[in-house]
């Protein structure tokens, strides 16, 4: 009796692992609150993730045109083609680190462009699976306040009300605002700036900003479409 052997389907066959990494590496990205975008050394874009495709669509900073990533701002385009094609060349080149490109969207929102040179040791692999040479981040100039604030509640034993203090203090600025916005009294909130100064090692409300942006979370809400 023949065997014939046995063929498993190709819907079902394990992916090849290049295949599986891209797409774990893909996933990944799309956590990141920044918009990434994998390029070539001339500025194709290989790969968005879903923060970049979003401002891509929104048509104010960055522009997707025949493949081509570009910015709304042609001195801006310009900047980054030297990046990537800088990296394309390797690091001896762009320079084994990140360079900052500021951005200004058709709206006026200033926001901040990183270009990272995949051309060296655990970023060429990174890359390869994409067959890009750079890859930019993009964000809005803002402080980013975490979605999630209990790592920063936990790191200095803050009760609730001093959590909602400082975070009002760092997104409105003075007393008066903030115990306008909590409905308190001001000498209410100056007690618990007295605490939060005593429990964070911090003496000016202008260290809470550094305190909190050095917590802020780089990752998505997951609740966002």
């Amino acid at each position: 009796m023949n065997v014939v052997p046995c063929r498993t389907p190709a819907a079902a066959r394990t992916p090849e692992p290049e295949a599986a990494d891209a797409a774990a590496f893909a996933d990944t990205l799309d956590g990141l609150d920044a918009g990434l975008y994998l390029v070539d050394a001339d500025g194709r874009l290989i790969h968005a993730n879903a923060a970049g495709r979003a401002m891509l669509d929104a048509y104010n900073v960055l522009l997707e045109i025949r493949g081509q990533l570009m910015a709304c701002d042609p001195m801006v385009t310009h900047r980054l083609r030297q990046a990537f094609a800088a990296s394309g060349r390797g690091d001896a080149a762009a320079g084994a680190r990140e360079s900052a490109i500021p951005m200004v969207g058709l709206d006026g929102a200033r926001h901040i462009a990183h270009v990272l040179p995949l051309t060296s040791g655990p970023r060429r692999r990174a890359g390869a699976a994409y067959r890009a040479v750079a890859a930019l981040f993009v964000r809005k100039v803002a402080l980013t306040i975490p979605p999630r604030s209990d790592a920063l509640r936990d790191a200095f034993r803050l009760t609730p009300t001093e959590l909602r203090v400082l975070l009002a203090i760092v997104e409105l600025g003075g007393i008066p605002e903030v115990a306008a916005a909590l409905g308190v009294a001001a000498t209410t909130v100056r007690t618990h700036v007295r605490r939060l100064f005593e429990k964070t090692g911090t003496a000016r409300q202008a260290d809470f900003v550094k305190l909190v942006a050095g917590y802020a979370t780089p990752l998505r809400d997951m609740g966002e479409s």
